[in-house]
């Protein structure tokens, strides 16, 4: 018997909550409101979302639960993605500094087919310098910001599904839904696009619909976190270490967030 539950005190939590996350605040500020509500310091996500970045955030808390963050990475991810075409930045979104404008063609259906027919399915993507994969220990960004160029080999990836939910020819702006292997840079692909049409592009918004077989229809939202109820909510919605091996050892199906069996 645990220590707390001699106290008569509730066991620590100890499972994955599904997050929506807004756009601003960063990936790190999430898991803090959640370390703070649940009152559990071991406590990580399976994916980060840049700050104007919004959707589904799976959330980590107790040490059973992160000792899955590498398991529940693996997972196809899915995204709609906003392109802004006719200017490139040296982020490839809207944090980084304007570095390339172009006039934008006029684009039909068609035109916009034939750009994407190429990058979908498996092939090889360059890794951006602005990112957080490691290079001798620190991240790429760290080398980006002190004008150090590092260049990444180029690394396998999967576009499953590539669709087109839209452009918009007055702001210039092609809407995706993008189904894609883990470790794929949507941003990088925004640039692929920008250069294949060429006039540029770079990513002004994404929202993350799936990880695996988690979905964020029914996640846990900012204004919910945020609510008198906070810790009462995030403690009903947690989905146990065994609900999540058997979602993993099983047959794949999705998960909405307070809906799991």
């Amino acid at each position: 018997m645990s220590q707390s539950a001699l106290a008569g005190e509730p066991s620590p939590l100890c499972g994955v909550v599904l997050l929506d996350k807004p756009v601003g605040p960063t990936s790190f500020a999430m898991v803090r409101v959640v370390r703070r509500l649940s009152r559990v310091a071991r406590v990580g996500h399976t994916g980060t979302l840049d700050p104007f970045a919004s959707g589904l955030l799976t959330i980590c808390i107790g040490r059973a639960a992160t000792r899955l963050v590498p398991r529940l990475m693996a997972g196809e991810k899915e995204y709609v993605a906003t392109l802004q075409l006719g200017v490139e930045t040296e982020t490839q979104d809207p944090e980084g500094q304007v570095v390339r404008q172009a006039p934008v063609p006029a684009l039909t259906a068609a035109d916009l087919e034939v750009c994407l027919v190429p990058l979908r399915g498996r092939r090889l993507q360059q890794p951006p310098r602005y990112s957080a994969l490691k290079h001798q220990g620190k991240p790429l960004y760290y080398y980006a910001r002190k004008g150090i160029d590092v260049t990444k080999p180029p690394r396998e990836i999967e576009i499953r599904v590539m669709d087109n939910l839209g452009y918009d020819p007055v702001q210039q702006r092609l809407t995706l839904r993008v189904a894609c292997s883990p470790g794929t840079y949507i941003r990088t692909l925004a640039e692929e696009i920008g250069r294949a049409l060429g006039c540029g592009a770079h990513l002004v918004a994404l929202r993350r619909l799936r990880s695996g077989g988690f979905l964020v229809d029914g996640a846990l939202s900012a204004a919910e976190l945020a609510g008198e109820d906070a810790a009462e909510l995030l403690a009903g919605r947690l989905l146990s270490v065994e609900q999540i091996l058997a979602l993993l050892d099983g047959p794949m199906s999705a998960v909405h967030g307070p809906d799991f069996p």
